[in-house]
């Protein structure tokens, strides 16, 4: 639970830094290939369309967080997305493909359940190649770091509020959706499908929320236990100092945009300039 005189803040690893989101604002900061940390801050949008009803309001968060990215990649263009190389391309493409052929002729439950471990691929894919995983780390410890008013460097690369926690539940009800459809329709639509995969992002989304709010039950913890497990295995590494320093830099900045404050620990920093108005 995020302490009642700190900002909620949340995330995304860059491939060659750290994007932080506030309640109102945007920061990111990277580092160039030629070893310089540039840094651009910006107001986030947001979708105030049916923002308190239940299974909508999660959705439309994590649809805010998807409009920052390309608000970023236009006030830092030298920010690169973990997602844009064509080998990430290639192996979401693969997922697809095998996902599809899996639910057509796999027998009921075990194609759904094939093709949900299968489209987890392409995310463990994006974070095992290059600094992803160590600017995960980077992100759950600058965070972690300032809730704690402590230094990121002793914080720990896993948090309780990293999206990781989405991917159990997301999937379980996906499947059960799924299943539930093939069961009334005999050949279900994409459209229906679509709508399949949102629900079970509300689902999921809500059920996090959930967790986070009755934190000390032992629901909770065991809600959460596969997202730790993912985040130990494959989701995070330790960062080393340059890539902490490129994360202390971000935080900087949201405080600064959210006129917070200093960052804890946080460093001077070259390049920062703030990003043109969404």
């Amino acid at each position: 639970m995020t302490p009642p005189d700190k900002l909620r803040l949340g995330g995304m690893a860059l491939a060659n830094g750290l994007l932080v989101h506030g309640p109102t604002h945007w920061a990111a900061a990277v580092r160039t290939r030629d070893g310089e940390i540039k840094t651009a801050t910006g107001p986030k949008p947001r979708l105030r369309v049916a923002e308190k009803v239940p299974g909508v309001r999660g959705v439309l968060r994590l649809a805010e967080a998807m409009v920052v990215i390309p608000l970023v990649k236009r006030g830092l263009p030298e920010a690169r997305l973990p997602f844009q190389h064509g080998s990430v391309l290639a192996v979401t493409a693969g997922a697809t493909v095998a996902g599809a052929v899996l639910k057509r002729r796999a027998r009921p439950g075990v194609g759904e359940v094939g093709a949900a471990l299968i489209s987890v691929a392409p995310a463990i894919f994006t974070l095992r190649a290059g600094e992803v995983a160590e600017y995960h780390g980077v992100e759950h410890k600058s965070i972690a770091a300032y809730e704690q008013d402590a230094d990121a460097g002793d914080a720990a690369k896993e948090h309780e509020r990293c999206g990781s926690h989405l991917v159990a539940p997301m999937m379980a009800s996906n499947v059960a959706g799924t299943l539930l459809l093939r069961r009334l329709l005999a050949r279900p639509s994409a459209l229906a499908g679509g709508a399949v995969a949102l629900a079970s992002t509300a689902v999921a989304v809500e059920a996090f929320a959930w967790a986070e709010r009755h934190e000390a039950s032992a629901l909770s913890r065991a809600f959460r236990r596969p997202g730790f497990a993912i985040q130990r295995a494959v989701g995070t590494r330790e960062p080393d100092e340059r890539q902490l320093e490129v994360g202390r830099a971000a935080l900087a900045e949201i405080l600064r945009a959210e006129g917070a404050g200093d960052a804890v620990g946080s460093t001077p920093h070259s390049g920062a300039r703030a990003a043109p108005p969404a």
